[in-house]
């Protein structure tokens, strides 16, 4: 999977901490953006069920707390996210991590899948 290995080359991370990591956030636009709008995204990414399956599952208190943060006010995409924060510290990654993956998946679905899809990943992974 060429989305892994560039992860991994570029973000000094472990190959399964890069799949579940990817996993993570095309859950979470799986989730947001509905089957239709996602299967445009998922047609340009090789493996991306894959990545989804090897995702930690999410929920439990970072989800409660992105959940909450909505609830207060938060920007959508930080309440959205928290939930993904959550799951990268179960494969022993850091929260800014998160942040490193996000742009290296847009440009990536950029280039397979042109600006359109992957404008529609950036509503849900930046909140645009």
């Amino acid at each position: 999977m060429e989305l892994i290995q560039i992860l991994t080359s570029n973000l000094g991370v472990e190959e399964n901490q890069a799949t579940g990591g990817a996993g993570l956030l095309f859950q979470l636009a799986k989730e947001k953006l509905g089957d239709e709008a996602f299967s445009q995204v998922a047609e340009h990414i090789p493996g991306i069920g894959n990545m989804i399956e090897a995702a930690p599952a999410s929920g439990g208190l970072a989800s409660a707390i992105g959940g909450l943060a909505s609830m207060m006010g938060a920007p959508q995409e930080l309440g959205t996210l928290a939930g993904a924060i959550g799951g990268f510290s179960q494969l022993g990654l850091n929260a800014d991590m998160v942040s490193q993956f996000i742009p290296i998946i847009l440009s990536f679905v950029q280039e397979r899948g042109g600006e359109q899809v992957s404008g529609l990943l950036a509503q849900v992974l930046e909140g645009q």
